[in-house]
């Protein structure tokens, strides 16, 4: 499965961007915020829009101006505010996190959230919005912030603060350019969300029933060595040899976050039963969220010497079982779903323990078949990956156009 996507080589990051006509700043005026944008606070009791719209600062993601998720006004109490389409909502607490998009209907919103109008004698509406994305506004936005645990930006304080703005042409053609943009990394969030739908399709297709109907299944440890790691302890520090070693902090589904390696300190003996071989199956045995127990990845970064702590179990998979295809059947609806039912909790955590990951029901499947559908999912994840690329190619060149426009 290839992805393919709109191309953006006409509009890669330029250096000579600063002297382009479109970028040219002399007919450019500062103006306060307030005589250019305009804070809505009409009020609107959940009460009374049950059935509307509901947008809280949870379903805002940083750095994009669309809304993809939303509640119901029956789902909250407390007195909201109203936004009409084309209106643009402003995380106005923790203002850090830049949450920022356009309505593209009318609904009702968190109080903490500021409902910003554009005044289009002024400003346009389609050009407001990257403005407000900018690293200029933003990070005054963070710095005129009051309260500490909540820091949050009054109206008040922000109308005064002044921006430079173009002359209306100037703003309709940059924000042709910048909505151009926008467009190719949601058409690439399009794809995204289709070939993550169709890979979770194939992989629900192939195990959930055979795991849940426990047909033709069989133990894990029929087909694994399955072991814990090695454990923490202040008596390490007199010990001779140190090694890197893997935490649960390092393990995410599918994939491994090697950003930050801690080191331990062991013996001969403990490095020949904790260290990592090419193609083990690591498997989450603690969480405090219990959707996370179980969470697998396959080991294939080679011979590094690294370790694995006892909170990850590790699964070594004899010649019947390929590790990709366990690390499928364990991140499977039906492999998560067992492992939540089996785990137990204590202290605010979640854990599971190495009879649990033996005793995990694994289709008895050919070979041959195991690896085809390794490989289908392969390219799957490869389709992914390229949209991943696409996707951080179109932000950064938003980042870059906003930082050439408003610097």
């Amino acid at each position: 499965m290839t992805a393919t996507l709109p191309s953006l080589a006409k509009l890669k990051p330029n250096p000579a961007w600063a002297s382009l006509p479109l970028f040219d700043r002399t007919g450019w005026k500062r103006l306060p915020f307030g005589a250019f944008a305009e804070s809505i606070g009409e009020r609107a009791e959940p009460k009374d829009a049950q059935e509307e719209i509901y947008v809280g600062l949870e379903h805002l993601d940083p750095q994009c101006l669309h809304i993809r998720r939303w509640g119901k006004g029956s789902d909250v109490t407390g007195t909201k505010l109203r936004f009409r389409k084309g209106d643009i909502i402003f995380g106005r607490r923790r203002a850090y996190q830049r949450k920022l998009a356009v309505a593209e209907f009318d609904g009702i919103c968190s109080a903490h959230a500021m409902v910003v109008r554009a005044r289009p004698d002024k400003v346009l509406p389609e050009f407001l919005p990257f403005l407000m994305m900018s690293d200029r506004f933003m990070n005054r936005a963070v710095e005129i912030s009051v309260g500490s645990l909540s820091p949050t930006i009054n109206w008040t304080t922000l109308k005064l603060e002044e921006f430079a703005l173009p002359p209306l042409d100037q703003q309709r053609r940059i924000a042709e350019i910048l909505w151009a943009v926008d467009e190719a990394l949601q058409k690439a969030n399009e794809l995204q969300t289709t070939v993550e739908a169709a890979r979770s399709a194939k992989v629900e297709e192939h195990f959930n029933q055979s795991i849940e109907k426990k047909l033709n299944i069989q133990p894990l440890e029929a087909v694994a060595k399955v072991s814990y790691g090695i454990t923490l302890g202040a008596f390490r520090k007199a010990l001779p040899i140190e090694r890197p070693y893997l935490r649960v902090a390092n393990l995410q589904r599918n994939a491994f976050d090697l950003s930050e390696i801690k080191t331990i300190n062991c013996d001969e003996n403990e490095v020949s039963r904790f260290e990592l071989a090419d193609g083990d199956v690591l498997i989450v045995e603690g969480h405090a969220t219990v959707t996370e127990i179980g969470r697998a990845a396959v080991w294939r970064f080679g011979d590094r010497g690294m370790l694995h702590q006892n909170h990850l179990i590790r699964a070594r998979c004899s010649d019947a079982l390929i590790p990709e295809y366990l690390n499928l059947c364990i991140n499977a609806g039906a492999g998560q779903d067992y492992f939540r039912s089996r785990a137990k909790s204590s202290s605010g955590l979640n854990t599971i323990n190495s009879t649990v990951v033996k005793e995990f029901p694994v289709p008895k499947t050919p070979l041959r078949t195991q690896e085809k559908l390794v490989a289908e999912i392969g390219q799957f994840d490869s389709s992914l990956r390229a949209v991943a690329s696409k996707q951080l190619s179109a932000r950064d060149l938003v980042t870059q156009l906003l930082n050439t426009i408003f610097s």
